[in-house]
């Protein structure tokens, strides 16, 4: 394989003119105009310390807080639990690191990925890990938000009819789709004030939280030997799970000036993960030490004065909008890479209109959000190989992408490959979805491996780690064979 060498896009030559091109293209204020083409480097602009605060908000949610408190429930302790959500969340350096790629090639990550799986084998692999999954999570959190808010609108003496959770979900959901439709800019502005009020009002939950902990928690039977390393594995896999589901973590760098460091990419967007995701999801653990969070809405209400739960149930709201702004945004742009030929607005408008639908459908006629709900814990043993080729691309490449060629999905492209399919790529992104799977212990599969390891969970690093390899393998044995004719 040969080496591929960085754009190097053309100074206009009139600065005055290239600021008021890049400030109308990537405006709080105006739709954005770019999908998944290429932008060029002289309308880029920012600091990679933007992106804390546009991942932070996201990760200020209801859903972290949840997830601590079923590590209690999965029979770790307290510190057992501390040291799974430590550990699931140094996941979170893949993404940022992933990141890093969209200053580089002025592309999303659904783009990008045409490096690695050729034009055509790209469609499979975004339809799969970037909308079918996206999608999937749209409906799963905007029927929680809807949840809340029926629960909201209750205390002031609205009755949860099918009506009142109709019109919720759906003006949940049109709050989404604004952000999502407005596009970059917006959610690169908004998220910055936003951060800082979720995260105020996450502080003080955790106050009440904390002074009502059972420090001296223990489980009524502690696990130890096979049983805690199956569990801590498990939650590892559970923690883990989120930040390996933003293989699209380019989309929102890819606006940063081709210059930007990689190191302050790949720092800013880990820590805006990192930080929020460990302190919520821990305040989830020290709940669950003192009440029973089987339902994780009402137990935390019994921790809360009167006057601040509707403040926190309202920011669980909003939290989760911000969260599926992001998705909305990406699936959008997925949509477009499968070859959907819409602009970037009206897919993600699809999209939101495909989210609401099931949202309805499982919250007024057949809950089989459960079903998809169990179907997603498995979705790291796809996730995990994505990261993993992606990640090795980027290594391969020294991160140098020639975002114009990527755009270009023609026969004769540069990465169109072998009738628009990359061997290396397919090849070692299936094996590593079967790698993972037979290592992968959840609820609704146990792979062979895992059972004969006593049910300890190895998707994440071996669906991490064989996928990497492999792909590292094949494709220099191809650079050789070429150089060798």
């Amino acid at each position: 394989m040969s080496q591929v060498t960085p754009d190097t896009a053309a100074s206009a030559p009139d600065p005055t003119a290239i600021t008021r091109t890049a400030a109308a293209n990537d405006s709080a204020t105006r739709v954005e105009t770019h999908g998944i083409d290429y932008i060029p480097n002289a309308e880029r602009r920012g600091r990679a310390r933007d992106l804390f605060a546009v991942w932070a908000a996201p990760n200020v949610n209801f859903l972290a807080v949840v997830i601590g408190a079923s590590l209690v429930l999965m029979g770790l302790s307290i510190w057992q639990a501390l040291i799974a959500i430590v550990v699931g969340n140094l996941f979170s350096i893949i993404t940022g690191i992933i990141a890093a790629s969209g200053p580089a090639a002025g592309t999303p990550s659904e783009v990008i990925t045409r490096a690695m799986y050729g034009v055509n084998g790209n469609r499979v692999n975004v339809a799969v890990a970037g909308w079918l999954i996206s999608v999937s999570y749209l409906a799963i959190n905007w029927a929680a938000a809807t949840t809340v808010m029926v629960g909201l609108l209750s205390r002031v003496g609205v009755p949860a009819t099918a009506w009142t959770i109709a019109i919720s979900a759906i003006v949940i959901a049109a709050a989404t789709m604004i952000i999502s439709i407005y596009g970059h800019g917006l959610i690169m502005r908004l998220y910055q004030p936003l951060a800082a009020v979720l995260a105020l009002i996450f502080v003080v939950m955790a106050v009440f939280v904390v002074s009502g902990a059972q420090w001296s928690f223990a489980p009524a039977a502690p696990l130890e030997g096979m049983d805690l390393a199956v569990m801590m594995s498990a939650g590892i896999a559970l923690v883990a799970s989120g930040p390996l589901s933003y293989t699209n973590s380019a989309d929102f760098a890819r606006y940063l000036p081709q210059s930007t460091r990689v190191r302050d990419v790949a720092l800013w967007t880990s820590l805006g993960m990192v930080i929020p995701s460990v302190l919520a999801t821990f305040v989830g653990v020290l709940a669950a030490s003192s009440v029973d969070m089987s339902d994780p809405e009402a137990g935390l209400e019994q921790f809360l004065p009167d006057w601040f739960a509707p403040i926190f149930l309202v920011s669980v709201i909003v939290g989760t909008i911000a969260n599926n702004a992001m998705t909305a945004y990406s699936s959008g742009l997925a949509l477009q890479a499968v070859g959907i030929r819409l602009p970037r607005t009206r897919t993600v408008l699809l999209d939101g209109i495909v989210g609401v639908l099931m949202t309805l459908f499982a919250l007024l006629v057949w809950n089989f959000l459960d079903s998809v709900s169990s179907a997603l814990q498995l979705a790291v043993s796809v996730l995990a190989p994505v990261m993993g080729v992606y990640l090795a691309d980027m290594l391969w490449r020294r991160n140098r992408y020639d975002g114009a060629a990527l755009a270009d999905e023609s026969h004769g492209s540069r990465y169109w490959f072998s009738g628009g399919v990359h061997i290396a790529g397919a090849v070692s992104v299936l094996v590593g979805i079967a790698a993972a799977l037979m290592c992968s212990s959840t609820l609704v599969f146990v792979g062979p491996i895992a059972a004969a390891l006593g049910g300890i969970d190895l998707s994440v690093p071996v669906g991490l780690i064989v996928p990497f390899a492999l792909y590292l393998v094949l494709v220099r044995t191809s650079a050789r064979s070429k150089e060798s004719l």
